[in-house]
């Protein structure tokens, strides 16, 4: 009889993964899992130090979840959105809106982050329509921008190792340098952020009248390798957005629900966006669901008699879906009830401590943290800004050395992320991210190897 891991090599094709390594090498078998750590079908325990891909924010089997859910399942599954409301997708969206910033009153519901981000796509693309700007029709996006992977989001993506392939199938917005230059560190004095604010303003002077809308990730440029902007830009982007009368949309799929030390990257900065996409912690690593969260005056544009042709022609079969909701609301009485924003505060202190330890080694070009968000840049030469060889796949190496010591993490290229559970306590970062630093340093300066790479990721 096949094992699991010979079923999974025979039938599943995973994402952002380079097949014929994944199927070159061994692969772990998660069979379980509690706290904040997973166990293989082998028995040998990891902490899940990637939240399992950033979605896992309060641990793996909390109580008040798992019971949230059974609850559910004692009343109804799923019923369609499309002509029905529900109870908890209800009750959740009256949650939603009292945690989010000012103005975002309305909640759209979909299945992912891809999916929220297309929705605020199409939302602003129409409202113009309904306001009679029918010549508003192209976006603002930045450069390193990874919004998702339909069409559209691909379209105002700015990776181009992600993006390329599918050029001939995408919409061209206007791309405006991102801020997160880190490429600029041996200048030591640079004010690139600045730069890009006025060519960022420039663009909008020149073509307000045509664009609908500008996009961002607030704060963090997350699978460009968390990459972090000023303190400030956030909020001059959306000053420039109000002046030229453009759609602010904040993708807050990576950054929301505590990431960044505060509910969302926008509170950093007192910004309300126009639109906001949610995803990943929005279930607690549960089930899979997102929103889009706009203003009464958007909204608002799309009510109209059935000759009009208002209706936002968009939906999906589990919209609203009533156990996903379920685990969402248990989710946010968490964060409500074990004060974890509060209790955030002493965890981005421990982790800033021993980032700058990990900072030091050799080959360590930096450590970039906002809040509960950390990624450490592999340079085979961080004096001279050397990368290493494409082909070497320094960071998922690390990672692996990372496994053998019973760490789970993943990179983003030569990124090595990390970021754990929202619940880790501080002694449990300080054991991963000495973990960490222990991997890196037997990976490039000791020069030992990994079990295997795992295939070639993201």
């Amino acid at each position: 009889m096949a094992t699991i891991e010979q079923k999974d090599k025979q039938y599943i094709w995973h994402p952002f993964t380079q097949m014929k390594g994944w199927l070159e090498n061994d692969q772990t078998v998660i069979t379980e899992a509690k706290g904040i750590k997973l166990k293989d079908s082998e028995g040998k325990e990891y902490y899940d130090g990637v939240s399992s891909l950033w979605v896992n924010i309060h641990g793996h089997r909390h109580p008040k979840i798992d019971q949230a859910i059974i609850d559910q399942l004692g009343k109804v599954a799923h019923s369609t959105a499309l002509g029905l409301a529900n109870v908890p997708a209800s009750e959740f969206a009256e949650m939603l809106v009292e945690v989010s910033p000012e103005g975002l009153n309305k909640v759209f519901y979909s299945d992912d982050g891809s999916t929220a981000v297309e929705v605020g796509l199409k939302m602003a693309f129409q409202y113009w329509q309904h306001k009679g700007k029918s010549e508003k029709t192209k976006f603002i996006a930045l450069s390193n921008a990874y919004h998702g992977d339909t069409i559209g989001t691909v379209s105002v993506g700015g990776i181009d190792l992600f993006h390329r392939v599918f050029k001939p199938l995408l919409f061209e917005p206007y791309h405006v340098p991102s801020p997160s230059c880190y490429h600029c560190k041996l200048t030591q004095n640079c004010d690139c952020h600045m730069q890009c604010v006025e060519v960022l303003e420039a663009v909008l002077k020149e073509h307000h009248n045509e664009i609908a809308g500008l996009i961002i990730e607030p704060m963090v440029q997350a699978a460009a390798g968390m990459l972090m902007a000023p303190v400030g830009y956030l909020k001059r982007v959306r000053e420039l957005t109000k002046k030229y009368n453009v759609l602010l949309i904040a993708d807050e799929v990576a950054t929301g629900f505590g990431r960044t030390g505060r509910m969302f990257a926008c509170d950093n900065e007192c910004v309300s966006p126009d639109l906001m996409c949610i995803s990943k912690g929005i279930t607690g690593g549960y089930m899979p669901l997102a929103a889009t969260l706009t203003t009464n005056e958007i909204y608002d544009t799309f009510l109209g008699d059935m000759e009009e042709k208002k209706t936002f022609y968009h939906g999906h079969s589990y919209t609203a879906n009533q156990l996903a909701c379920a685990a969402g609301i248990a989710s946010l009485k968490i964060f409500n009830d074990e004060h974890v924003i509060e209790g955030l505060q002493e965890k981005i202190q421990v982790i800033a401590e021993k980032l700058a330890l990990i900072a030091e080694l050799t080959h360590v070009g930096e450590a970039r943290q906002r809040g509960m968000i950390v990624g450490i840049e592999l340079m085979q030469d961080k004096e001279q800004y050397i990368p290493y060889a494409w082909d070497k796949c320094m960071g998922a190496v690390v990672c692996m050395k990372a496994r053998e010591h019973g760490l789970f993490i993943r990179p983003v290229g030569d990124v090595v992320v990390f970021m754990p559970p929202l619940c880790s306590t501080v002694e449990e970062i300080e054991v991963m991210l000495d973990i960490i630093y222990k991997s890196i340093d037997e990976i490039t300066n000791q020069g030992q190897t990994a079990s295997n790479g795992g295939g070639a990721h993201f």
